[in-house]
Parts: structure tokens; sequence; C-alpha cells
């Protein structure tokens, strides 16, 4: 809007005050609607769910899937919280905010599997709740003859879900991510949409595979791990979710149970009006949270 229309909705730190705390921290109605109605005349917004437009996609079905830490993981996860919060304590400005993301990168990374955290190339079978989830689940919907996408932020994970799943169902599995020449993701693409035989599970990278293609054949979804921001996973579920698709579509988001996974997907619920409406600033806004509210964020549930 400040591109747009300069000065209209003030200065930044004029916006922060009048809306942002506000809207954010207090869920004042008032400044929500004043916001709204200041920006409304300039925003035209149409959703596939809204059958004036279209009149014949089918409904889109977004569920949670919580998956346990295996032992492994919920020792490596407390060892790193243990590790970086006393380096966060102890540091201050950029120096902070980049050891926060770096957490948030290692925790994640632990949340999907000990292997990727620890680059070391070892076995991955059993040592993480979210692939024996998604083993159990494609396993059902390979069965009734339907197909999924998986996506995922880390192109390493993706590869060792692409090994995995080939040795367990003895066929190759498409990957796509950045590396992939056009010529090759084309191919993909059309084999995976026309041919009757060709691999049922597509794996992407959320950069590659977020936006610009047709996957109307498929109709799961899964985000094998959270980017936080509900418009870049909403970009990544539309591959399925458009024009062409013929069935329901379900969208699986996996979270694991007492890691910042969970905490954060609450915040994100929370917030779910405002972001309908404003993008998220993803994981950079955590930097700026207290230490305090990072280990209550980081830290793992008592159970665990």
């Amino acid at each position: 809007m400040e591109f747009l229309n300069p000065g209209y909705l003030g200065s930044l730190n004029g916006f922060i005050r009048k809306f942002s705390i506000p809207i954010e921290r207090y869920k004042d109605k008032n400044a929500s609607e004043k916001l709204k109605n200041s920006v409304n005349p300039f925003i035209l917004r149409r959703l596939k769910t809204d059958k004036t437009i279209i009149s014949d996609l089918p409904k889109k079905m977004e569920m949670n899937t919580y998956c346990t830490l295996t032992v492994e993981q919920t020792t490596l996860y407390k060892a790193v919280v243990d590790d970086m919060m006393q380096k966060i304590e102890e540091s201050g400005g950029i120096e902070r905010r980049g050891l926060v993301l770096s957490t948030l990168t290692k925790l994640k990374q632990i949340c999907n599997h000990p292997a990727l955290f620890l680059h070391d190339g070892s076995a991955i079978e059993e040592r993480s709740g979210k692939l024996a989830r998604l083993e159990e689940m494609l396993e059902e919907i390979i069965a009734s003859g339907e197909r999924a996408l998986v996506f995922t932020q880390y192109s390493e994970m993706g590869s060792m879900l692409k090994d995995y799943l080939e040795s367990l169902h003895g066929r190759e599995i498409f990957f796509l991510h950045g590396g992939v020449s056009k010529k090759k993701r084309d191919g993909m693409i059309t084999l995976f949409q026309e041919d009757e035989n060709a691999p049922p599970v597509f794996i992407l990278s959320v950069k590659a595979g977020g936006f610009g293609l047709n996957l109307t054949r498929a109709n799961h979804v899964f985000h094998f791990d959270r980017w936080w921001n509900p418009a870049v996973e909403n970009q990544a579920t539309d591959r399925v979710f458009r024009i062409g698709q013929q069935k329901n579509v379900q969208v699986h988001k996996f979270i694991t149970e007492g890691t910042l996974e969970e905490k954060i997907d609450d915040m994100i619920g929370t917030k779910k009006g405002l972001s309908d409406a404003i993008l998220s600033a993803g994981e950079s806004r955590l930097t700026e949270l207290s230490n305090d509210k990072l280990r209550e964020m980081f830290s793992l549930r008592e159970e665990y």
C-alpha cells in the first residue's frame, strides 16, 4: 500500500501503533475494522471457494496430522534447545536474530528426521515419527488408486523421501526441486497427469513446486514440514486444488506433538483472521520474541 499510495496508511511507526499492536496483540475489533475499511477499496479478492466464481470445484478438507517424536528425536531436540538457548541468552542484536533462526532450522530438521539434522547419510528407517505416519497414509492412498503430492522445504529431505519410498514400493518416485531442468520437469508433470502407470506419489520442494504447476491427478497433499505462512502453503496446495480437479482434495499438515511445530501452529490459528488479509512475515517475526517466550516455544512439553 505504501508503494501504491504513499502515506495513505501513515508512517511505519504509526501503523504499528494504530493497527499492528492493537490487532495482533489485543484483538482490537475497532482497529481491525478500520484497517479493513481503509484498504478494501483498493483490493479485489476472488476465492476459488466462492461458488459464484467457480461452481463445480470439489471441496478442500484441511487437517492437522499429529506425529510423535522417536526417542532419538527427543534426545536431539532437548540437547539443541539447551545448547542454543544458552547462546541466545548471551547474545544480542543481529547475532541473536541469527541464532534464533538457526535454532528454528535445527529443531524443524529434527522434527522431520534425525538424519536431516545430522547430515550423515545414515539409515532412515524407524527413526522418525513423521516418516512412519507418511508411510502408513501413503500405503492406504496407493491401495485405493489415488495419488498424492508431498511437499517439503528441504531438498535433502526430499531426496531422502524419494530414496526411501522407491526402496519401499520398488518403483520410481518423482522428485521436483530447483536443480531439475525444465525439460525433465515438464516430462514428470506430463507423465503424472496423463499416464495411468505413472508413480502415484510426487515429492516437491516448496520453492520449486509452490506455483505454476497443474497436478490435478492427485487429490491428497502432504505438507511434511510447515512454512508457517498460510499464503505459501496455500500456493502449494493449489497445484491440486484448481480448475480441472475432479475429486475432493485432502490436505494433511504434519505436526510433531509437544514441539515448536505444535506451538507455532496454535499461534497461526489464533491469528487466522488477520493472516487472511495480511501475509504473515513468517519466521523472521519469531526473532523478536523475548528469551522467556522463546524458551517456552522451543521447549518440549513435560510429558516428552
